[in-house]
């Protein structure tokens, strides 16, 4: 039997629940499957606020949805335990470290990025993020695969990101539209499988069977979409007036405003669109750049789509217009950081409590099963981006008709770029090494060559 949360009274006391997130927060490293570890451990397993199923639950509707899951899920959590208020400090402080610490690493770079020592170190950590999302590929294919026409919507995808240049946009819409009809035609492929759901120990705070049915009334849903639009997009407008002796606020605060509904998938997922568009169409940064500010990334806590601020802040940092370089770095960094998350909070407190008849919708999760196999295809076409920039120092645009080709000058191969990558795939696939122990490896041998080169007179 089923009973309503009452989400105006407080499960456990807001100062417990604030100081059990900022110890989350601080060991958030490792990506999605890192984070929502370390939130089952804490709240599921030692804490017993929220029983598994429960939270697994709340997972499964924040998978739904664009952006990162493993914040929403901390705000959809935080608003369980504590209401709205719990929903915004969960969510707040889940990015918080990380939105500090790629700040300063974004500072450094710029600042000493063209040493010898730092390039020694990126010529290192570069190669090692190929390996990384190689992985990330062969971690998604098993639950986002599982019927051969799956596999053909994520080769369709990819076919249609690397040869013919398709927007993603369009890609993640078609890929819904063909989710959609295989669910009509497959009634059971958009169905996934049971999660062992049983935890030792004694009964949570919220109950397994703790769901929500009662919903909201239309007034609460129109103010909190007006609420946070207003929040959303204000910023944007005020940059845009205030600082018109530069685009770049204003091109930065539109553009992630838009990647910010279209990140199903998770980072890795939109990344190569967002590559394509910060390089190829506003000139924010070099190809090669790219793959640092995922590499910063990858070493902080917090969700891996903040290398965004990485990209905000070179981008203002070169063409900041009558400000100071610095402070439009900043400023575009935080802009970027805002329209980012800020959607994550109204998508979570707005449709949270439609959660369960959400969760029921054939059709919906059909289509979103279409979407999650294009993800594959996505992230395989970002690892041929990186590949591309990181193990060639040239390529070439190939043209015909429709088809719109980047292919490496192979002439331009580097060797040493070529080696780390292959210490890097079999740390990663032969001995199970995570991301971090494998950046700290690929580092380390970055800087032994440069140590080397250094040595060899010319």
């Amino acid at each position: 039997m089923y009973f309503a949360i009452d989400t105006k009274k407080d499960v456990i006391p807001l100062g417990e629940a604030t100081r059990a997130w900022f110890a989350i927060s601080l060991q958030t490293f490792g990506g999605p499957a890192g984070q929502i570890a370390v939130m089952q451990h804490k709240l599921v397993d030692e804490k017993r606020w929220i029983g598994q199923r429960r939270f697994l639950h709340a997972l499964n509707y924040c998978t739904l949805l664009p952006g990162p899951e493993a914040q929403q899920l901390a705000i959809y959590t935080g608003w369980l335990l504590n209401g709205t208020r719990g929903g915004l400090i969960a969510g707040s402080l889940f990015v918080l470290p990380g939105v500090i610490a790629l700040l300063a690493l974004s500072a450094v770079y710029v600042r000493f990025g063209g040493t010898d020592v730092v390039s020694a170190l990126f010529a290192g950590v570069a190669p090692a993020v190929i390996a990384i999302v190689l992985q990330a590929v062969r971690r998604i294919t098993p639950r986002a695969l599982g019927h051969p026409s799956l596999v053909a919507v994520a080769v369709g995808a990819f076919v249609a990101l690397t040869v013919f240049a398709v927007p993603f946009p369009l890609v993640v819409l078609a890929s819904g539209v063909v989710g959609w009809l295989l669910g009509r035609m497959l009634p059971r492929i958009g169905q996934n499988g049971t999660h062992d759901a049983t935890v030792d120990g004694p009964p949570p705070l919220i109950s397994d069977d703790a769901l929500h049915h009662e919903l909201p009334s239309k007034r609460r849903s129109l103010v909190v979409i007006a609420l946070f639009l207003v929040l959303w997009f204000t910023p944007v407008a005020l940059f845009a007036v205030f600082v018109s002796s530069t685009d770049v606020f204003l091109d930065q605060g539109l553009f992630f405003s838009g990647t910010a509904v279209v990140t199903f998938g998770g980072a890795y997922a939109v990344l190569s669109y967002v590559a394509s568009q910060a390089v190829n169409v506003y000139g924010w940064l070099a190809p090669g750049e790219m793959v640092r500010g995922l590499a910063l990334a990858e070493t902080t806590p917090g969700p891996l789509i903040m290398v965004v601020q990485f990209v905000a802040f070179l981008g203002a940092y070169r063409s900041p217009g009558s400000l100071d370089p610095w402070v439009a770095a900043v400023l575009a960094s935080l802009l970027v950081t805002w329209v980012t998350f800020v959607p994550c909070f109204l998508f979570v407190l707005l449709g949270a409590p439609y959660v369960e008849r959400l969760r029921h919708n054939r059709q919906l999760t059909a289509a979103l099963t279409g979407v999650t196999a294009a993800v594959v295809g996505v992230i395989a076409n970002l690892a041929v981006f990186f590949a591309l920039h990181t193990l060639f120092d040239r390529s070439r645009d190939v043209e015909a008709g429709p088809i719109g080709l980047d292919v490496p000058v192979l002439s331009s191969w580097d060797p040493v770029a070529f080696a780390i990558t292959g210490v890097a795939l079999l740390m990663m696939f032969w001995r199970g090494w995570g991301p971090m122990r494998t950046l700290g490896l690929c580092a380390l041998l970055g800087l032994a060559v440069f140590g080397v080169e250094v040595a060899v007179p010319s």
